[in-house]
């Protein structure tokens, strides 16, 4: 481990002089990559630095209690107690900071929400939870750019797509994929009963062109009238695009933009983060990773998570997370949701490498 410490101590040293070299305005590109390297290093070196100068400490203490009265020892044992505690905390981070990251991590994600079992309540939890993750897309000061939707009359979702665009989009939302449960009495219930629906959420790391070559020969590309609940959005040219790639019959379609020519630009992001996705189970699949489908059937058995109205409950049943305040998280404020998702995994991974 510490080989590793200080091969990337040197590295960060090593950039940090070669930034200082650069002309922004004559390579803005190698600018950008170095920065950006130097951000990920950063929190490992500071960590790695705050190690070396508490060892640094214990040796000046070690030395001191070679020769001192005994007062002053009580107090340094103490002090090297704490020393020794604190450095192995250090050790256990270091640990996790060193773990491989995920390629994805700093990619840019597309979203696709759809209403599983429960109908219309399905549809509106589908729009709770766009708003929810809009929120705390705002929060992160990242952008969301609508792709697709489908609205009922009633306000919700039968499915919507959106892009999220910004720093380590896929690192945080990477951990909502699959099925969500919700418990809540409608407003159209008059008795009070509480319905159980659900809502499929599957989380696309965008993909490069560079990363999916797609043959032209290969679309089938269609235009329609685009179309929306009550008579919204309604064109009256054909802009919507429908994109079928006949090798895996994966079918895109793109009708938000009045363009026929943006609609079809979205289309193909969508498409290739789909075959990209696609690409990525089936090498994982190869290396003997029997991780399921992001998105599974939609029906109510399965889930990954549970959002009951009644209890004010958020109940994550991968990682066996509870959480009163339900009403918050749907607000936006996703943070211990995701920290906890994060902890979890990094752990899981720390113990495959030991």
């Amino acid at each position: 481990m510490f080989s590793k410490l200080e091969k990337a101590e040197k590295k960060y040293d090593d950039l940090n002089n070669q930034i200082c070299n650069i002309n922004i305005s004559d390579q803005p590109d190698l600018y950008k990559s170095i920065m950006k390297e130097i951000k990920q290093l950063f929190p490992i070196i500071e960590k790695y630095r705050e190690y070396k100068s508490i060892d640094n400490d214990l040796e000046e203490y070690n030395e001191m209690l070679k020769d001192c009265d005994s007062d002053f020892r009580l107090m340094a044992e103490e002090e090297i107690n704490n020393l020794k505690d604190k450095k192995n905390n250090i050790i256990e981070e270091l640990k996790i900071l060193l773990l491989p990251k995920d390629p994805n991590d700093d990619k840019n994600v597309i979203i696709e929400i759809r209403g599983g079992a429960g109908g219309e309540e399905a549809a509106l939890f589908a729009s709770s939870l766009f708003r929810m993750y809009s929120m705390y897309a705002q929060k992160n000061r990242w952008k969301i750019d609508i792709l697709n939707s489908n609205e009922t009359g009633l306000g919700g979702y039968k499915e919507i797509s959106f892009m999220v665009s910004g720093e380590g989009v896929y690192s945080k939302l990477k951990f909502e994929s699959g099925v969500h449960r919700v418990q809540r009495v409608p407003e159209t219930e008059s008795q009070g009963r509480v319905h159980t629906s659900t809502v499929t959420v599957a989380v696309l790391p965008e993909a490069e062109e560079v990363e999916i070559e797609i043959n032209p020969a290969d679309l089938q590309i269609d235009t329609y009238r685009a179309s929306g609940a009550g008579g919204q959005h309604v064109n009256t040219t054909d802009s919507a695009i429908r994109i079928t790639h006949i090798p895996t019959g994966v079918v895109v379609e793109c009708q938000d933009e009045r363009s026929q020519y943006k609609n079809k630009d979205k289309a193909m992001k969508v498409l290739r983060s789909r075959l990209l996705k696609a690409k990525q189970e089936e090498q994982e699949k190869e290396l003997g990773d029997t991780r399921r489908s992001q998105v599974g059937t939609g029906d109510r058995s399965e889930r990954i998570r549970t959002y009951n109205f009644p209890q004010n409950r958020l109940s994550d049943h991968r990682i066996g997370l509870t959480l009163h305040c339900l009403d918050d998280i749907l607000e936006g404020n996703m943070d211990k949701l995701i920290e906890s998702l994060t902890l979890a995994e990094k752990t899981s991974a720390l113990a495959k490498e030991i």
